[in-house]
């Protein structure tokens, strides 16, 4: 029974560890997803040593060890709580000029229910619906949208990487890009809100890090357009299918190197992915913006048979809001890494 415990604490105190490497491999980054999980498997273990294990010095430091690993995931998570501060305040107005509501699907290419991804547009009414992973099934069973969404992308892919975005608000300059990697698109484009004002839209669904494809590509394509919007004196809203956690090292740095804020703060996980198994669930769907805007509505809506929950996100422009909210901010260090970053993803 000792060695079991032994074996059953070693392992999640790996998985902790094994994410302070400084490499973009997908074994190693992998474990910036499970938090939660792992900050539940240690508890449990931390529990079984105080009541199996003969108090000892080497049972008393991998008690130590196993603690300290779980307040370093407790840490993590933490800002993902409704215990902790909000860094998107609520808004105070909700004038349809100045909102938009943008529903975020991650369909699954081989899901075929595309009847329930409809019927949640047309219950939520978004100003815009970004699919994510639609083929050319998915294009032909989206199609009606087009007559309600003046304004569209359609870019279907076999390859699990196509986009669709339908927009009943103005899109300008519209470009569809391939950043870093060929056969993975992003989207930006200039969207025009009803009261005129414009807000640069990035949509993205860059690769995960899974056997065969590490996590350095992801990585560059996220803080080359946390540049870009540094860069731009406009409003922002950075969208889509990350595929990394809201926690890991990568999407800080983003946000700081961005000074983008994530509506998730204060207020919850909202884990998007995986809609079919409750003990495996991490956000993987996201939405950051600006200081200029404040938060409406943020609500992880039902299933459509993928494998991840449509996410839906309302905000409200109010310039005067941005005294509220403490933007990230990144340091000489912060550039450094995603010159490095972005380096090590583009070669």
């Amino acid at each position: 029974m000792a060695i079991v415990i032994w074996i059953l604490s070693l392992l999640p105190i790996a998985a902790t560890l094994l994410p302070f490497i400084r490499s973009g491999r997908s074994w190693i980054r992998v474990w910036d997803y499970p938090r939660l999980q792992l900050a539940i498997w240690l508890a449990g273990t931390a529990a079984l040593q105080l009541v199996v294990l003969t108090p000892a010095a080497e049972t008393l430091a991998l008690l130590a060890v196993t603690v300290a690993c779980l307040a370093w995931q407790i840490w993590r998570i933490y800002p993902y709580t409704p215990l902790a501060r909000l860094q998107v305040q609520p808004a105070r107005k909700d004038d349809p000029a100045d909102t938009v509501g943008v529903l975020i699907a991650n369909v699954l290419r081989t899901n075929r229910e595309a009847p329930r991804l409809l019927e949640r547009v047309a219950a939520i009414d978004p100003d815009l619906v970004l699919a994510l992973e639609t083929d050319a099934w998915w294009d032909a069973q989206i199609a009606p949208l087009a007559g309600r969404y003046p304004h569209s992308v359609r870019h279907p892919l076999e390859n699990t990487y196509g986009m669709h975005l339908f927009s009943r608000l103005e899109l300008r300059e519209v470009r569809l890009q391939y950043r870093v990697e060929p056969g993975i698109p992003s989207i930006a484009a200039r969207l025009r809100l009803r009261s005129g004002a414009e807000v640069d839209l990035h949509c993205l669904h860059p690769e995960p890090p899974v056997p065969g494809a590490d996590a350095d590509e992801r990585d560059a394509e996220l803080l080359i357009v946390g540049r870009e919007v540094a860069a731009s004196r406009r409003p922002a809203i950075v969208c889509g299918d990350l595929n990394d956690v809201a926690w890991s090292r990568t999407t800080r740095l983003f946000q700081r190197i961005s000074g983008l804020l994530d509506p998730r703060v204060g207020r919850g996980l909202y884990a998007t992915f995986h809609a079919r198994y409750w003990f495996a669930r991490w956000p993987l769907d996201h939405l950051f913006h600006d200081a200029s805007f404040a938060l409406c509505r943020l609500e992880l809506l039902d299933p459509i048979g993928s494998d991840h929950f449509p996410i839906y996100v309302r905000l409200v422009h109010d310039p005067s809001v941005a005294a509220r909210h403490e933007a990230p901010s990144a340091d000489a260090g912060d550039h450094r890494e995603a010159d490095e970053r972005i380096a090590e993803g583009t070669d």
